[in-house]
Parts: C-alpha cells; sequence; structure tokens
C-alpha cells in the first residue's frame, strides 16, 4: 500500500456546521484558473467585476444559497458569507452549488475543497464583510492570484 502524507482536516472536529450561525466561505477554481471574471482597478481603487459565462452562472447558484449574506466572484474563486438557520450543513450547500454551477456548465471548474471560517462576533463579521466588499479592488495584491 503507498504511503501517501497525511492531509490536515479542514475542519474543526467537534463543531456542528448545520449550527446557527454565519461563515465566511472561500471556494476556488481547478488550478486557480481565472475564468469566473476580469476586474479593472480606476485611479480611485474603484473596481468593476465583470462576470464571465462561468461567473454568472456561479452568481445564479449563489443567490439561490439559503442565508447567502454577501459575496464576490473574483477571477479564480468567490468569497460568501451565509447565515445558517436552516439546520443543513455548510458542506451541502457547498456541494450543492458546485454540482448545480457544474451541471449548468457541463463542467467542473472548482476544486475538490473549500475554505471555511467560522464568525465568531460582531466585530469579526464586519471584517469579513469588508473583505468581500473591499477585494475586487486589491486584486493585484490577492493571495489567490495565480500569475
Amino acid at each position: 500500500m503507498p504511503n501517501y502524507p497525511q492531509r490536515k482536516p479542514l475542519r474543526l472536529k467537534d463543531h456542528d456546521y448545520s449550527a446557527d450561525g454565519y461563515y465566511f466561505l472561500t471556494i476556488c477554481t481547478k488550478e486557480k484558473r481565472c475564468i469566473l471574471s476580469s476586474i479593472t482597478v480606476g485611479a480611485q481603487l474603484d473596481a468593476v467585476v465583470k462576470l464571465s459565462p462561468y461567473g454568472m452562472a456561479a452568481e445564479t447558484y449563489i443567490k439561490s444559497i439559503p442565508g447567502i449574506d454577501s459575496y464576490v466572484i473574483m477571477p479564480n474563486h468567490v468569497h460568501m458569507i451565509i447565515h445558517k438557520a436552516n439546520g443543513k450543513s455548510i458542506a451541502s450547500d457547498v456541494r450543492s452549488f458546485k454540482a448545480l454551477t457544474t451541471r449548468k456548465l457541463g463542467v467542473s471548474i472548482w476544486q475538490d475543497y473549500y475554505y471555511d471560517h467560522i464568525i465568531r462576533d460582531e466585530a469579526d463579521y464586519l471584517t469579513k464583510r469588508r473583505y468581500i466588499e473591499e477585494n475586487p479592488a486589491k486584486w493585484s495584491e490577492d493571495e489567490y492570484r495565480v500569475t
């Protein structure tokens, strides 16, 4: 049997991801390909996000996620805040989002995994919300940008 490296668990061991609360998610495209949108940043750091057909499909299904609070579609990833209050798990929402987008496009464009952050209080919420709002203007510095 091959000796594969052990992956670090991505989720908190004892957290109930179907519990009421706010969650910040990041979902990346395969190989971080820039296929969802293009971003133009003006002199005043005003950013214009223009969605591609892939990005438009993603937006359709993001809007259908119960409890979606805010989101941004970057060239190779999406950030969103979800307010969970329906008993379904975050994993279930992400799985549905990816499956519906894949079915619509006829091809899978997403990485297998996603990043989540449990928003713990109002200050944390405001920080994540501001990050989503400001992220397009900072695309040139973005940690997910592949050059």
